[in-house]
């Protein structure tokens, strides 16, 4: 199969991560061992270029390079946080990759572009104003699958559900949309047939690059090696979860079998976010949390938010509880100790409510009632934020 799209250096703050992968870099790697023999068509910095050659050789992947000045770097202080791209602006490379094969994956770049002529293609944009362009720069396939997520989708179409995917169908011409989802799995579309594809439940969440691993499992199955759309996508799902549990680039096979479901739909109830907000520092984490749960779909009930400081202890703390007796999960930051946020706990497990806590300096002496009241503990924002969610789909 051949794999066009970008390779960048990537960082993360928290939890820590420096690589160089990107797009096209991590999805040949990803189906290297399904697909030997891959091939990738990319731009890389010069100051890097040979390590990825390197890099690539090692995989099994054939790297076809094109070198450029820029180190295009996307930096993240956590996987759920809106990455910084530097430099800015970038400059764009006037000559594009000419790729012809039975099997093509291309992903949208931010410095160049690919034109590709396939019998199948999967394209992911990367960016709701590409998602309509796969043919407008020369691009053809007899087949053709679009693997994007529901903004991409909602914002390159102006509408949502069937009736986007109806109107990109029309637009592009291809028979096949692959909407991701995030923690509520994907949706395909095909042939006029809506098909639900749970996401994977996984230990711990590394979010940086999961579209990526979705796009590329999913192309090596459909396009390469002919599996249908749902089959397809359900098992790109089962490796994305493979993926952000161990971080592990490379897929196999085995790698693909469905792992747990998490099954049932996100009703909209909200979900409760319990943490002090009494310094800059906690006021940043509730703020960084709310955004993650709402990146994703979430409801949000924040007491700093939806209730605040103003009146009396009373009057305050009526109005939280409402809001927590009627949260489909709970999401507590321990760091701290906090009073107000114990008592939450223990409030919200009285009610059967599910309660996740963020823990990232634990005691283990401090967490024995947490535990033997079935609170579930994890160590990242990322991860925090995505089993809230899936709580709340109970």
């Amino acid at each position: 199969m051949i794999v066009a799209g970008g390779v960048y250096r990537e960082e993360c703050v928290w939890p820590n991560w420096s690589r160089i992968f990107g797009s096209g870099g991590r999805a040949a790697a990803a189906i290297s061992r399904i697909s030997p023999g891959s091939a990738l068509y990319a731009y890389a910095s010069r100051e890097w270029a040979e390590d990825v050659r390197i890099s690539m050789t090692n995989f099994g992947v054939d790297p076809h390079l094109v070198e450029i000045e820029a180190d295009i770097t996307f930096s993240y202080f956590h996987p759920l946080s809106v990455p910084v791209l530097t430099p800015h602006p970038i400059a764009h490379v006037a000559t594009p990759h000419r790729v012809e094969g039975a099997a093509v994956l291309r992903f949208g770049f931010v410095e160049g572009d690919a034109i590709v002529k396939a019998d199948r293609a999967v394209y992911d944009p990367q960016h709701w104003s590409e998602a309509l362009n796969f043919s407008k720069n020369g691009s053809k396939a007899n087949k053709l699958a679009i693997v994007l997520n529901e903004t991409e989708l909602e914002l390159s179409t102006g509408t949502n559900g069937d009736a986007a995917a109806e109107k990109l169908c029309d637009i592009s011409g291809a028979e096949v949309i692959v909407v991701k989802r995030g923690p509520h799995g994907a949706t395909v579309w095909d042939a006029g047939t809506t098909t639900p594809i749970p996401s994977y439940r996984s230990s711990d969440v590394f979010k940086i690059g999961s579209g990526d691993i979705f796009s590329a499992i999913f192309a090596a199955l459909w396009a390469e090696q002919r599996t249908s759309p749902v089959e397809a996508a359900h098992r790109a799902s089962s490796a994305v979860s493979h993926y952000v549990g161990s971080r592990a680039a490379q897929i196999s096979l085995a790698d693909c079998q469905p792992q747990t479901p998490v099954f049932g739909e996100y009703k909209g109830r909200h979900i409760y976010v319990a943490a002090p907000f009494f310094n800059l520092g906690q006021r940043w984490a509730v703020e960084e949390i709310r955004n993650g749960l709402r990146s994703v779909g979430g409801r949000v009930f924040s007491p700093l938010h939806n209730v605040g400081s103003s009146g009396t202890s009373k009057d305050i703390a009526t109005r939280d509880l409402k809001g927590l007796e009627e949260a489909g999960s709970i999401l507590a930051v321990l760091d701290g100790e906090d009073a107000g946020t114990l008592f939450e706990i223990g409030y919200a497990r009285r009610c059967k409510i599910p309660v996740v806590i963020l823990s990232e300096l634990p005691r283990p002496e401090s967490l024995t009632m947490l535990e033997g009241t079935d609170c579930h503990i994890v160590g990242d924002i990322c991860t925090a934020v995505y089993h809230a969610m899936w709580a709340a789909m109970r």
